[in-house]
């Protein structure tokens, strides 16, 4: 599929943030914009992109700190999984993870299920359910390129020891949702700890914690 598709790392937590964006009708998707929203804004300008969805992979504050300023800048609607929506909604999780020193998202506008599917143009990404990281944490796949958030790093896993986390389901939402996807799927990552992208296929035979 044609897509335009920049990668930035945004914010104080190096946070992989992407624009993508469909070349005919220059409708946009951002996922995880994690700070340095004025970036963010000036690629949208300069590619003439007009942003229809802010998408999150997870719920937590370095993925999610852009969402306001995104939001009432452009009037794109905020996208993310139901199970994520309420958990990091909670007066106690959000107490927690106030301590990052990062603002919290606004309520999504968009409630995203397992299976569901983000549009704006042509470009088409397929909601991928894999929690572990975080109860809602998902994927986001489009024919030849996965965006992982922190499910999947190159060479690594997201980690599990915050509330919400739980290894086995991680590992289990990577084998079962993710290794099944084509081994030439570019995976683009939630942080670039090992890199910043390899493919399902190097991440089956390589990755060290699978």
């Amino acid at each position: 599929m044609n897509m335009m598709l920049e990668q930035l790392t945004v914010g104080v937590m190096g946070v992989c943030c992407y624009v993508l964006g469909c070349p005919e009708t220059r409708q946009a998707v951002v996922i995880d914009p994690g700070g340095d929203e004025d970036r963010i804004l000036a690629v949208l300008e300069r590619h003439g992109l007009t942003l229809r969805y802010i998408c999150n992979t997870h719920g937590h504050p370095d993925h999610v700190c852009g969402n306001q300023a995104l939001k009432d800048k452009t009037g794109a609607r905020i996208a993310m999984h139901e199970a994520d929506a309420e958990f990091f909604a909670r007066p106690e999780i959000d107490q927690f993870f106030s301590a990052l020193g990062l603002p919290s998202s606004p309520p999504a506008d968009v409630r995203l299920a397992d299976g569901d599917t983000i549009e704006a143009g042509s470009l088409k990404l397929a909601v991928i359910h894999t929690p572990g990281h975080t109860p809602g944490g998902v994927c986001f796949h489009t024919p030849g390129h996965c965006f992982t958030g922190d499910t999947l790093f190159v060479g690594g896993v997201g980690r599990t020891d915050f509330p919400g986390g739980d290894t086995a389901t991680l590992r289990a939402s990577i084998q079962n949702r993710l290794f099944p996807l084509p081994d030439d799927t570019v995976v683009w990552p939630g942080h670039g700890y090992g890199g910043l992208r390899s493919t399902i296929g190097e991440e089956k035979r390589s990755n060290p914690l699978l």
